[in-house]
């Protein structure tokens, strides 16, 4: 089996690509994978150093808007994953051009080379954030979507097209959505590794508005297994989501951060708020769990202990990063 994995160099996807040629996945065990990244600022080939010499792992650079690479990508893979994204709030609202053309014509384009290719398969990750901001309870994968910002709304643009495709062409699409991901190699302008750093850099960090932003938390080694199940046993056509089961508001979380790394509330900047900031994100992720026999596995307190661990012994991956980081 051949599989196609876009993004792969990035934060989520590289870590599905490691484990994949490594522990392996049910279904997935001998697989061999494309990476297929166009090494933006927040793709790194360092995220792939642990495989760079599997016999089972080819890396090809290129963009998902570019049919002709894709052309010449695309063929000969069983399956595809469909990683690649731009992804950071807030810089969608400093230019959202860069998220429409990727995160929706992207789509499209990757989607048409897969028809052209014959592909049998496609999983789409996506996000909750499509559904919007929800005070109380928590969205189905019925619910309607809802997007606040031109990152949401533009991955809400890519569900509707992925699903397009299922229906008007029968091409076997898989949509899974996810709450917020945490682990080691994530880019530093997300909020974990971001605070983390810069604490450990003797910093402060910035928390927005009063600090009461809630968010579902998931480990992305979580995150990743949900993905090859869906990949493997999900029904064509059909989204899943997939949650973590751990709440907290962004606050709570800084106290957290702020007590493993030795600091105290003077390392916190309250800073103005995001514009169109959701309020609180949540996931009823029961399909998977009842349909595919999809658990979180790694419970928060030794995640997020783990996680940080990672960063302080990581400080050489998160430096180059950091020093080379764009303005946002």
């Amino acid at each position: 089996m051949r599989v196609f994995v876009t993004g792969g160099a990035g934060f989520i996807g590289s870590h599905f690509v490691r484990t994949a040629l490594t522990t392996g996945y049910p279904g997935l065990a001998d697989a061999e994978i494309t990476v297929y990244d166009s090494l933006t600022y927040s793709g790194n080939l360092a995220n792939l150093a642990p495989v760079a010499d599997e016999t089972r792992y080819t890396f090809v650079q290129g963009d998902i808007r570019d049919p002709a690479a894709l052309a010449d990508a695309v063929p000969g893979h069983d399956l595809v994953v469909n990683f690649a994204a731009e992804s950071h709030v807030d810089r969608s609202i400093a230019g959202a051009a860069e998220f429409v053309t990727t995160n929706v014509v992207g789509v499209q384009t990757l989607f048409d080379a897969c028809r052209a290719a014959r592909v049998a398969r496609i999983l789409h990750v996506s996000t909750d954030e499509v559904y919007g901001s929800i005070a109380t309870g928590a969205f189905t994968e019925t619910d309607r979507l809802a997007p606040s910002s031109p990152y949401s709304a533009s991955k809400a643009g890519g569900d509707l097209i992925a699903h397009s495709y299922f229906v008007t062409y029968g091409l076997d699409v898989v949509v899974t959505r996810c709450t917020n991901n945490y682990g080691p190699y994530q880019y530093p302008e997300k909020v974990i590794p971001l605070f983390v750093t810069n604490l450990l850099e003797g910093r402060t960090v910035p928390l927005y508005g009063d600090g009461g932003n809630s968010r579902d938390w998931l480990h992305v080694d979580d995150h990743c297994r949900g993905i090859a199940v869906a990949l493997i046993d999900g029904e064509a056509g059909e989204i899943y989501n997939i949650g973590g089961g751990t709440e907290l508001t962004n606050k709570q979380l800084t106290r957290m951060i702020l007590d493993a790394c030795g600091k105290d509330w003077s390392s916190v900047e309250m800073v103005t708020d995001r514009l169109g900031h959701d309020r609180r994100y949540a996931l009823d992720d029961s399909k998977i769990r009842e349909s595919l026999g999809y658990r979180p596995q790694v419970d928060f307190a030794t995640g997020i202990a783990d996680t940080l661990n990672w960063y302080r012994e990581n400080e050489a991956w998160w430096r180059a990063l950091k020093s080379a980081q764009p303005a946002s």
